[in-house]
């Protein structure tokens, strides 16, 4: 199972959904992989900490490779680093990555990334793709990559209008490049049960026959804790509410990974 986490939108919630799902997973028993594509960097600071030596190989250096011929290319796993949460690995990024776009896309680089998952496949059960803020050369490459697609979602107005555009963006993909990449969810992040404005907003996506997924993600300071202490939510506070919202997303993606009436 190859997931990408995407939204054109910033501050929606990608690197926390992607590593507490990917932990959760871990811990469950499950070989799961974080790849991390955000010049950000924040899945792998979330993961690996600020203050920690990252790894000599991250994904600037897997794109870069692709842009000339080696007669001795790293092998696919070279890539993943173990992270200190078992059965957790993480593909790092790097804010030099962004510097690599434009070659990439000049070179028509774009199936790279789906080549390297399906060597990563042999050690890995799950995959969890973090993608930037955009459209762009990376994040096409995550979908095109990707067997499901989850977009996490903030309840405004704005971000209803800008869901449009990416759900489009999404289906042209699906068309061009990737025909067995599913739009699995809308993840509704940031809930906030007692207003009427994001049920409303709900209310209208799920009439236009979008898949809003039943899980809602409650704003609290406890990410922001999680996210001080380098410490996904699973281990940080396994009992506390958040994390149990999380889980019962993780539960409910299983569900439709593993039944029948998978949206699309």
């Amino acid at each position: 199972m190859r997931r990408v986490i995407f939204n054109q939108k910033g501050g929606v919630g990608k690197s926390s959904v992607a590593v507490n799902l990917a932990a959760i997973s871990a811990a469950r028993g499950i070989r799961t992989l974080v790849i991390d594509l955000d010049p950000q960097c924040n899945s792998t600071h979330y993961l690996l900490g600020d203050d920690s030596d990252l790894p000599e190989l991250d994904a600037s250096h897997f794109f870069e490779s692709t842009l000339s011929f080696q007669l001795s290319a790293p092998e696919a796993a070279s890539f993943c680093h173990p992270t200190p949460f078992p059965g957790l690995d993480i593909l790092p990024s790097n804010p030099s990555i962004g510097d690599l776009q434009s070659k990439l896309e000049s070179r028509h680089k774009i199936y790279k990334l789906r080549d390297l998952c399906e060597q990563l496949d042999a050690h890995y059960d799950a995959i969890y793709i973090d993608t930037p803020p955009a459209f762009n050369f990376f994040s096409l490459s995550a979908l095109c990559a990707a067997d499901r697609c989850l977009i996490p979602f903030d309840c405004d107005e704005f971000a209803r209008q800008a869901l449009y555009s990416l759900v489009h963006n999404l289906r042209e993909t699906q068309a061009d490049h990737n025909g067995k990449l599913m739009l699995e969810g809308i993840v509704v992040n940031q809930f906030q049960p007692r207003a009427s404005l994001p049920a409303k907003i709900i209310s209208s996506l799920q009439e236009q026959a979008l898949p809003v997924l039943s899980a809602r993600i409650p704003s609290s300071i406890k990410m922001k804790e999680s996210h001080l202490e380098a410490k996904p939510l699973i281990y940080l506070a396994p009992k506390h509410k958040l994390t149990q919202a999380f889980i019962e997303l993780f539960e409910e993606l299983h569900q439709v990974t593993s039944g029948s009436g998978e949206p699309s």
